[in-house]
């Protein structure tokens, strides 16, 4: 399988229409040359670009989802499309992410669970997700998770007993913990014994430097690819079969005891 992490440039000046539009460009630049693209977290604002949330914020299937699902559709791929600022009617601001498939068509929204900020921004402007999710594609199940997600190894865990290989995390990481970025991405792969695909933004938000270096781990904790901290495409060969024979080889997740509901004897 190939994966394209598009590790997307936000900043100031230009508009969430403008970079819209430029984004579906580079989505379909991958026609033919990836079968899962994925992009990174609030792409459309920043995700330190707090007071944009509320204006900028759009139901499910709004701008962003339409042109996203036609970009899918003119690349033919997978497209996990990070994630918006989503609009409830009935309820709070999500940051809700988006997959497609290769018709189009919708395969997966994922509500991030952990939200970011402690006692401001994300953490008090938006609603938390209740659910995890998966998305099955030809030849490996995705497990979705956002940025701050990836600090709770147990979300993982749940993903994986949920049957996920390929865990993908969108985030809009700040370059002052970059260090953590690539040593969290590279322990939830070890620790779940699946690939990781980490893709991030670049740029600045609301004056906050982006870590860019979106990143593919392997099960075993291999760097496979890494990008450096501008706008660049990040493409690279995988075999999701590897999951299987890691988990065969080294199968430390049948030795699981806490957290399973009938413990192992």
């Amino acid at each position: 399988m190939r994966a394209s992490l598009i590790q997307i440039a936000v900043e100031e000046g230009e508009s969430v229409e403008s970079r819209r539009g430029r984004v579906a460009s580079l989505v379909r630049e991958q026609a033919g040359a990836a079968d899962l693209v994925v992009l990174p977290e609030l792409w459309t604002t920043g995700a330190f670009a707090y007071e944009e949330f509320g204006s900028e914020a759009e139901p499910l299937e709004g701008p962003t989802y339409e042109a996203m699902s036609k970009a899918a559709s003119d690349a033919g791929v997978w497209l996990h499309a990070g994630s918006i600022p989503e609009r409830d009617p009935d309820g709070p601001l999500y940051n809700t992410s988006l997959v497609f498939s290769p018709s189009g068509e919708p395969a997966a929204a994922y509500r991030k669970i952990h939200r970011f900020g402690f006692d401001k921004g994300e953490a008090v402007l938006m609603g938390a997700g209740r659910d995890l999710v998966t998305v099955r594609l030809p030849g490996t199940t995705l497990g979705l998770a956002t940025c701050y997600d990836l600090r709770f190894p147990e979300l993982f865990r749940g993903l994986v007993d949920a049957g996920a290989e390929t865990l993908v995390v969108p985030a809009g990481w700040p370059e002052r913990r970059r260090a953590h970025w690539t040593l969290l991405a590279q322990a939830r792969a070890v620790e779940n014994q699946a690939f990781v695909l980490a893709c991030g933004t670049a740029g600045t938000h609301a004056g906050v430097p982006q870590a860019g270096h979106s990143i593919v781990v392997d099960p075993w904790g291999e760097v496979l690819a890494e990008a450096g901290p501008g706008e660049q495409v990040l493409t690279v060969d995988f075999d999701p079969a590897k999951v299987a024979t890691t988990r065969e080889q080294f199968p430390a997740l049948k030795d699981r005891v806490l957290g399973l509901t009938t413990p192992r004897r």
